[in-house]
């Protein structure tokens, strides 16, 4: 270890929570009255309670579920200006979320990184190689300076030299041009972190079950604790509904007659083996089969196939991928990668998400509108529904300014686009890396913990320097080791096995067996510390994991 690195309160940092200070965030819910309760804890939920907390509100936020476990988690992974919505005249969005890319990107560098893109163009394409020209130019000139790089038009030698691998026949030329990466699930709830650095009194598995009513509307929430059974009247002066898929149904708790407000559509995404689709950077293509824009995107030893975009009527908690999406995804790899031959049984994972967009229109779910609304349902209840990832953060400004005006408690905003999100405080990723390197001496595993938790990567470290056995991979082949779970626990609120294998680390995204081989040595590490029964929680992890990654048939 470097003599100049200094890693210190490693135990016990201030950010640190234990199974009883869960205990005192449940009873403070029950005992103390919010200006502010949010519900849901996905990246809308989470960006509100931030926003909030940071106007100097006191504020609440529960999630059914675990923190990022609907939408937030099966996304493309991208924090993306929207290139495609050029095409259906969405302006204002690109623009937006051009502006709110470079926010993240500098609030969360080790979250949200550049990623360059190469769009090859084929004869009879439905957008034109002409037409891909003029989109990235006004995609550039949105952006108002603040894109990552500027796009460049390619030739076909350029394009194969770059993606040997890729369809030669009938190409004639591309363009390159610039988004960003993300980690949707680290992004999640670095904000919730964030939001309870900043005062917020955050729970997740903490389910409402129906809205507290007075003559004048909504005043709080009935909630039970899913882990103790305990219910909870959460009392507040407003209620905001960022509940995603589920939105509907808290609407109807005031207003049982309420018109639907959300339109689902469902988005497939699958992950192959790198070495079997060969691509060496991200691409955006036009699937042969409808012609919609999808993408493949390299994430170490995977690369990530979407996504579908299909109307979804379904309950949220039981969309799955079926058969013919996953076959519709591997066709259209295929006849760009013809070498790559996909089948089923290269699929590792296969996860859907629902967006909840705006039930507006009849148009195809491709070609309906990202942006997002927001409305008091009844008073006392502020719905906001649509939007995006990348845009989550402005959703919850345009939150806050109509609460602020409920509340008559003026107008100033927080600096949510200034502050940096936990672990993001340094000054170069690229030295960060580096230290981290030299530190922990396996760069894959140093690499994951830097862009993972940050700056935390050194406290993290320092649990596994103390006890080696910590230091310790889960899995031979990842780069994920021990002491992540016990942080995972100890400062991320993790609190079932599928709260540490699925979202505070991806084993589950990036096993075939979705993590079931370390499960039972997982709950014989950290499970003393939840007083987890063994057979009940390795139960409800093959439950979970089977609703997550379970294909249906078509």
């Amino acid at each position: 270890m470097p003599d100049n690195l200094q890693i210190e309160g490693a135990l016990a940092p201030p950010g640190q929570v234990s199974p009883a200070s869960r205990a005192d965030a449940l009873a403070q819910l029950g005992e103390r009255s919010f200006d502010l309760l949010v519900i849901g804890g996905g990246i809308t939920g989470a960006g509100v309670a931030r926003d909030a907390a940071m106007r100097g509100l006191s504020v609440a936020l529960v999630e059914a579920s675990d923190f990022a476990s609907g939408t937030s988690s099966r996304s493309s992974r991208l924090i993306h200006g929207g290139v495609r919505y050029l095409e259906h005249g969405q302006l204002h969005l690109v623009f937006e979320a051009s502006r709110e890319r470079r926010i993240l990107a500098s609030i969360a560098p080790h979250l949200v990184r550049p990623l360059q893109f190469m769009w090859p163009v084929y004869e009879k394409a439905r957008i034109r190689l002409w037409k891909l020209r003029a989109g990235l130019f006004l995609y550039d000139a949105l952006a108002l300076g603040r894109n990552l790089g500027r796009h460049r038009t390619l030739t076909t030698h350029v394009v194969t030299a770059l993606e040997p691998d890729l369809r030669h026949m009938g190409l004639v030329g591309g363009a390159s041009y610039f988004d960003a990466a993300t980690d949707d699930i680290r992004l999640t709830i670095a904000t919730v972190l964030s939001a309870r650095e900043a005062g917020a009194v955050v729970a997740n598995h903490t389910s409402v079950h129906d809205l507290l009513m007075t003559s004048d509307g909504v005043c709080g929430a009935r909630a039970v604790d899913l882990r103790t059974g305990v219910d909870i009247e959460i009392r507040a002066r407003v209620v905001v509904n960022a509940a995603g898929p589920w939105s509907d149904a808290i609407v109807r708790m005031a207003e049982p007659q309420a018109r639907r407000a959300v339109r689902g559509t469902k988005g497939v995404h699958v992950a192959v083996p790198h070495e079997r689709i060969r691509n060496n950077g991200a691409l955006t293509l036009l699937s042969p089969i409808d012609g919609r824009v999808m993408f493949v995107i390299p994430t170490g030893a995977f690369s990530i196939i979407g996504t579908t975009d299909t109307d979804y009527d379904g309950r949220p908690e039981r969309v799955r991928a079926t058969t013919a999406d996953v076959t519709y995804l591997l066709r259209s790899a295929n006849a760009f990668f013809p070498g790559a031959h996909l089948t089923p049984s290269d699929v590792v994972a296969a996860w859907a998400g629902i967006r909840p967009l705006v039930a507006f229109g009849d148009k195809d779910p491709d070609a309906a509108s990202r942006e997002h609304a927001i409305s008091w349902t009844v008073p006392g209840l502020l719905s906001v529904t649509g939007g995006k990832l990348t845009t989550y953060r402005a959703m919850a400004v345009d939150v806050m300014d109509t609460v602020a005006r409920r509340l008559r408690v003026g107008h100033r905003r927080a600096a949510t686009h200034r502050k940096r999100l936990p672990g993001g405080d340094f000054a170069s990723l690229e030295d960060e890396l580096a230290i981290a390197r030299a530190t922990i001496g396996a760069p894959d595993i140093a690499e994951h913990l830097v862009h993972a938790y940050g700056t935390q990567w050194r406290e993290l470290w320092q649990m596994a320097s103390i006890d080696r056995t910590l230091a310790e991979r889960l899995i031979p082949e990842l780069p994920y080791i021990a002491a992540e779970l016990e942080w995972g626990i100890t400062h991320e609120m993790a609190r079932t096995l599928g709260d540490l294998l699925i979202r505070r680390l991806h084993v589950a995204f990036e096993t075939r067996d979705h993590g079931m081989s370390i499960a039972l040595a997982v709950v014989q590490q950290v499970g003393p510390i939840l007083a987890w029964n063994k057979e009940d929680e390795l139960q409800s992890y093959r439950r979970e994991i089977d609703d997550l990654f379970g294909i249906a048939e078509s």
